[in-house]
C-alpha cells in the first residue's frame, strides 16, 4: 500500500513558491530555488508538480483540490458565490504578478495548455457545473447550457477587468452575477418559447435560442460558438452586453 503523501511537504513547497516570487519574481523562480527553500528534495516537487508553472498556479492561484463554495439556495446566488470566489483567486495581488507570466509560457511550452486544462480549468468547470445541476434539480431552468461557455462568461470579464481593461468596472461582481444569471435562464442560453404542438403532436414544449449551439445565420463563426462569445474572445465584450443584446448583435 502506497504511503499517504505527508501534506506538511506540500504547504511548504507552497510556502516556499510564494516567499520566493514576492523576493525575486517569477522569472527567476526555479525548482532547485523551491527545493532548497522548503528544505525538500527536488523529486518530492515533482511528485507533486510536473512542472514550474503548475506549481507556481497551485501556490497562488488554486490547486487541483479547488473547493466549491457552500450551496446558497438558488441559481443566482451561487453564481454570486462563484464570482466572488473567481474574483478572489484571480485579483489577489500574487496572482497578479505571475498570471502574465503563465500565460506566456503557456503559449511556448508545448502541452502545458492541456495540462492547465485538465488540472485546473476542469476542477472549474466541475463547480459550475454541480451548480447548474442543482438549478435544473430545483427548476429554476429547463435544461443544461453548455459549461465550457458559461465558465468563459465567468471568468473573462473578470480577467479582463484585472489585466486588459484601465480601471475595473465598479459593479463587476454584481453586475457579472446577474449578466450569467440571465443567460443562464434564458437571456441567451436558455430556452424560448416554441410552440405546444404542430398539428401532427410532433413538436411539443420549447425551442432553443438560435446561434448558441449551431452559428447557421452567423458567416465567419466557427460551429457551437455564439456571437456573444465571439464577441467577447475580440475584447469587445462589456459588462452591459446582456442587458442590451441589441448592442452587439445577439438576436
Amino acid at each position: 500500500m502506497a504511503r499517504p503523501r505527508d501534506t506538511r511537504v506540500d504547504e511548504a513547497i507552497l510556502k516556499a513558491v510564494r516567499e520566493l516570487l514576492a523576493a525575486k519574481g517569477y522569472s527567476a523562480l526555479t525548482t532547485d530555488t523551491v527545493a532548497a527553500a522548503a528544505g525538500v528534495g527536488k523529486a518530492a516537487i515533482y511528485r507533486r508538480h510536473a512542472t514550474k508553472q503548475e506549481m507556481v498556479f497551485a501556490a497562488v492561484v488554486h490547486g487541483t483540490d479547488l473547493s466549491a463554495p457552500e450551496e446558497a439556495g438558488s441559481l443566482r446566488e451561487d453564481i454570486a458565490a462563484i464570482v466572488d470566489d473567481i474574483m478572489a483567486t484571480l485579483g489577489n495581488p500574487a496572482a497578479a504578478q505571475v498570471i502574465p507570466g503563465l500565460l506566456a509560457d503557456m503559449h511556448a511550452v508545448p502541452g502545458l495548455r492541456e495540462r492547465f486544462t485538465e488540472l485546473f480549468l476542469d476542477r472549474q468547470r466541475e463547480i459550475i457545473t454541480a451548480a447548474l445541476d442543482r438549478a435544473l434539480a430545483r427548476g429554476e431552468i429547463s435544461r443544461l447550457p453548455d459549461t465550457a461557455f458559461v465558465h468563459a462568461l465567468l471568468t473573462g470579464p473578470v480577467f479582463a477587468s484585472l489585466y486588459v481593461l484601465p480601471q475595473r468596472p465598479e459593479r463587476l461582481a454584481a453586475d457579472l452575477t446577474e449578466t450569467v444569471y440571465r443567460a443562464v435562464m434564458g437571456t441567451v442560453l436558455g430556452p424560448k418559447p416554441g410552440p405546444k404542438q404542430t398539428a401532427n403532436g410532433a413538436e411539443v414544449g420549447l425551442r432553443a435560442a438560435p446561434n448558441i449551439v449551431e452559428n447557421k445565420e452567423t458567416p465567419g463563426l466557427q460551429p457551437g460558438v455564439s456571437k456573444l462569445s465571439y464577441y467577447s474572445s475580440s475584447k469587445v465584450m462589456q459588462i452591459e452586453l446582456m442587458q442590451n443584446r441589441s448592442s452587439v448583435g445577439v438576436s
